[in-house]
Parts: structure tokens; C-alpha cells; sequence
């Protein structure tokens, strides 16, 4: 495949990338400086712009599949990241491109009946607006019936660690392993972005990816 990747900069973008191209994909990575840290032949870094759907356009156009590791920027309102997300759509409607696989965020995801994480009274305050962001930012994707996306969310606790190649996915759920702890190294959930990229298996759905 020929993939375009929004957020290729971040950390989770970068083991995205370098999972693509480990697999024989090509790479079109891009970050609003136009540099990112992955390197290899298949490989090419370029500057975009995700809240202008006519470059998001340009920048699909040509591509098997897009992926998107996009957040809001750290210095800015999270709430920016729903109008981010409405371009990034309307940028897909107007390109040759209509599969996306959507990096998303562990608040939406449910931990019991008609309860999200993001209700738990152990959720962190200073990370509500963020949840809140990425969940108005689904709501938002999930109202895109003519595009064939995909959401796959993080468990609680996200970061770099080791490849294993393991991992468990729940629809909307939040996944948790057998000590209740939910957590997955970064590079685990590189695997389970590229696996629903390569196999399309949950198409219109949120997923929970953890151990």
C-alpha cells in the first residue's frame, strides 16, 4: 500500500511509519514542519496543513489509505481538534482516497454499561478536555457513512516499550488485562493500526486496543 500518514512527527506517528515500512508499504509522512524522525527508501517527509481540507486533498490524492496519529497541538485549545477532524473528512470527500484509520483516545471508550472512562471519578481533571476533544472529534467521523474508516483507541496508560506483536482488541470497550491494568507499549499499537489497515476488519468501528 501507499499510505498517507497525518501526524507522522509524534510518537505514536513515527512507530506507525516505521511499522508500515518494516511491512513493505511506502510512506508519504506528514507534519506541519515537514520533518520527521523515520527514515527509509519508501519513506518521504512533506509540510501539510490537516484544518485545510483542499491541501488534505492534495496530499491524499494518489494514495491507497490515509492513517491519522493527528492530537491537538499542546499549545492550543483541545477543542481544536474538532474542526481538524471536520477538515481532515472533508478533505477524504474531496480526494480519490476514502479508507482511514483514525488514531483516537481512551476517554470515549466504555468501562461498563452506558459509562465511559472519561466518567470515571479517577480520570484525571486536566485530561478532560482532551478526552472530551477526541470524543466530539468521533462523533464527528462516526456521522462519515461515506467514507470507510476505522477508530482504534488506546487503553489507559500508552508508551514506548517493546514490540511484541500481542495485543487485544474490544469494540468500544476499553481493554484491560487479568490484574485490571490496561495498558500497551507504543510499538504494539503500531502493530494493531497497520493490522486494521492492511485487513479492514472493523470498518465503521471504534475499537480498544490493549494486552
Amino acid at each position: 500500500m501507499d499510505v498517507l500518514l497525518l501526524g507522522a512527527s509524534g510518537q505514536i506517528g513515527r512507530r506507525i511509519a516505521n511499522e508500515l515500512l518494516d511491512r513493505g508499504h511506502a510512506v508519504t509522512g506528514v507534519s506541519r514542519s515537514g520533518e520527521v524522525d523515520v527514515e527509509g527508501d519508501e519513506f518521504e517527509a512533506v509540510a501539510g496543513d490537516a484544518t485545510d481540507p483542499d491541501e488534505v486533498a492534495d496530499l491524499a490524492n494518489g494514495h491507497d489509505a490515509v492513517g491519522s496519529a493527528l492530537g491537538p497541538p499542546a499549545d492550543e485549545d483541545p477543542e481544536v481538534f474538532v474542526p481538524m477532524t471536520e477538515a481532515v473528512l472533508d478533505g477524504l470527500r474531496r480526494s480519490d482516497v476514502d479508507r482511514l484509520v483514525w488514531t483516537g483516545g481512551a476517554g470515549g471508550l466504555n468501562v461498563g454499561p452506558d459509562r465511559k472512562l472519561i466518567d470515571d471519578d479517577e480520570f484525571p481533571d486536566d485530561l478532560v478536555p482532551l478526552a472530551q476533544a477526541h470524543i466530539d472529534a468521533l462523533d464527528r467521523i462516526r456521522e462519515a457513512d461515506d467514507l470507510e474508516w476505522s477508530y482504534l483507541a488506546p487503553p489507559m496508560v500508552i508508551e514506548p516499550g517493546e514490540r511484541t506483536g500481542e495485543y487485544r482488541t474490544a469494540v468500544g470497550d476499553l481493554v484491560v488485562d487479568d490484574d485490571g491494568d490496561s495498558h500497551v507499549s507504543m510499538e504494539d499499537f503500531a502493530v494493531a493500526f497497520v493490522d486494521e489497515l492492511e485487513d479492514a476488519d472493523a470498518v465503521h468501528t471504534q475499537l480498544g486496543v490493549g494486552y
